[in-house]
């Protein structure tokens, strides 16, 4: 197989109907092939006493902007086309695509609102993982970037660090004292938190764990005294054989230890 015949050509969008989704891909891909600037400026038109020169940069802008509109074409399927087709040149018909597409300013500045107060309120819910929370997170920012407003990275890497629940605490304090927030990115700071969430896990698993094996020994209670400890739950009295990895004292598990 030859070089050429392996050169794969990228994939030209179709829009599904999603305007904002759709319009980042095309863009990357006219800007691939050096045709962006036609969606921003337009063509060039020669003026009316034209040099040759002139008049062959207005015919080699048409020509581009012929290939531009070309992708546009493929793009977009008929029944939208049919709707623009007055348009003359790529910006024409991409800015008649925005118009009719993105909605009018007003309904989407209440929907960035909405999405504001979504962000300004979010927090980690009880029982929610990392990464659960982390994706919940990334999802209200993207709709935002969405929207026309994008979030920087060291925004949402607060925002995660402050609303963590409060058995993060301590990892969070880690994380700050040890790096700096404002380089952090949210992949680096969704690593830190798994390896202690996967920590914290372990540690819940050792210490029942333990619990079982200091209800089993005895020490007057049996097997009677155990089912009964298990009834209670792991309240006062169903700790007062565990022994605390930390401190080595019985009463408390390590995670409840007042050192």
């Amino acid at each position: 197989m030859t070089k050429s015949s392996s050169f794969l050509q990228p994939a030209i969008p179709k829009f599904d109907g999603f305007y904002d989704h759709w319009s980042m891909l095309m863009e990357n891909l006219l800007r691939s092939k050096e045709y962006w600037n036609l969606i921003e400026h337009g063509i060039t038109t020669a003026p009316a006493n034209a040099t040759s020169e002139q008049r062959k940069l207005a015919d080699e802008s048409k020509l581009r902007d012929l290939k531009a509109k070309n992708y546009l074409f493929q793009s977009i399927d008929r029944s939208i086309m049919e709707t623009i087709l007055v348009r003359d040149t790529a910006k024409d018909k991409w800015d008649s695509m925005r118009r009719k597409c993105q909605g009018s300013t007003k309904v989407k500045r209440a929907q960035l609102q909405t999405l504001r107060r979504e962000f300004e309120v979010l927090a980690m819910k009880k029982g929610e993982t990392v990464n659960e929370y982390i994706s919940r997170t990334l999802a209200i920012a993207n709709r935002m970037t969405a929207h026309g407003e994008r979030l920087e990275q060291t925004v949402i890497v607060e925002k995660v660090l402050r609303t963590m629940t409060s058995r993060f605490n301590y990892v969070v304090c880690s994380i700050e004292e040890s790096n700096d927030v404002t380089t952090l990115t949210i992949y680096e700071l969704q690593i830190n938190l798994l390896v202690h969430e996967q920590r914290m896990q372990y540690q819940l698993v050792k210490e029942e764990e333990q619990a079982l094996k200091v209800f089993g020994r005895g020490n007057g209670r049996g097997r009677g005294a155990r089912t009964r400890s298990r009834g209670r739950g792991r309240g006062r009295q169903g700790k007062e054989y565990v022994e605390c990895f930390k401190c080595h004292k019985l009463g408390h598990y390590q995670s409840e230890c007042p050192s």
